[in-house]
């Protein structure tokens, strides 16, 4: 819109206008202007106060949050309290259990290794008694075979008492494990044989073999106890 000066008129266009109307005309152009600040302050103030009113809302459910957070950590606390005493007291209990049981194997372990002890005390005070009960039959042999001796005639009657006297006596050493090494005629073995002397042999075969014992050997369920001394063969 283009305005044109002429004398006190505007001229708008090809129509002239007067002061008065452009004063009326501005006006209410201000009074427009005035009304559309006064509603724009109002929706700015409006609009601050609905903000207000949000936040406090929100901090009104923020509050709630927060209180329904606590009730339920302060239930889930009261609970887990509860939970971690009942859970003490079982424990302590179990301690208590596993302290009796370990006194309890405690004390039969002593009384065990007490028991072993004498077992094997008696063991070797006493293992050889069966033994010797069967060797003692043997020694009443002896005791009657010594008075024949002193009082019969008969030489040939006392040497077959003494010889059936030691084949039970052998016999009773079988019995027990213990078998006599066989060395006249053996070639020479280390592992059984003691050699004392050495003497020539009479033929070729003989050499290196036993030709003679000294003293005879003998093995516990074959373990040697005593090697065999011998004469051997060169």
């Amino acid at each position: 819109m283009s305005f044109n000066l002429i004398g006190k008129n505007f001229v708008k266009g090809k129509k002239k206008i007067s002061m008065e109307e452009v004063n009326e005309q501005n006006s209410k152009m201000n009074s427009e202007k005035i009304e559309e600040q006064v509603l724009v302050n109002d929706n700015i103030e409006q609009q601050q106060v609905d903000g207000e009113n949000v936040e406090k809302n929100n901090l009104i459910d923020e509050n709630k949050d927060e209180h329904k957070k606590s009730k339920k950590k302060n239930i889930f606390s009261k609970k887990t309290q509860s939970d971690n005493s009942e859970e003490i007291i079982k424990l302590k209990n179990s301690i208590t259990e596993l302290n009796d049981k370990l006194l309890r194997n405690a004390a039969e372990f002593d009384n065990y290794k007490k028991r072993t002890l004498k077992e094997k005390s008696d063991l070797l005070k006493y293992g050889s008694e069966s033994t010797l009960l069967a060797l003692l039959q043997i020694v009443d042999d002896f005791d009657r075979a010594n008075k024949s001796i002193n009082e019969s005639t008969d030489i040939e009657a006392v040497k077959t008492g003494i010889n059936l006297i030691y084949s039970k006596f052998n016999e009773f050493l079988n019995q027990q494990g213990i078998k006599e090494i066989n060395a006249v005629n053996q070639l020479f073995n280390t592992d059984l044989h003691e050699a004392i002397t050495r003497f020539p042999a009479q033929t070729e075969d003989l050499k290196g073999k036993v030709i003679d014992v000294v003293q005879k050997g003998y093995t516990l369920n074959d373990k040697v106890i005593r090697f065999a001394k011998v004469v051997v063969g060169e």
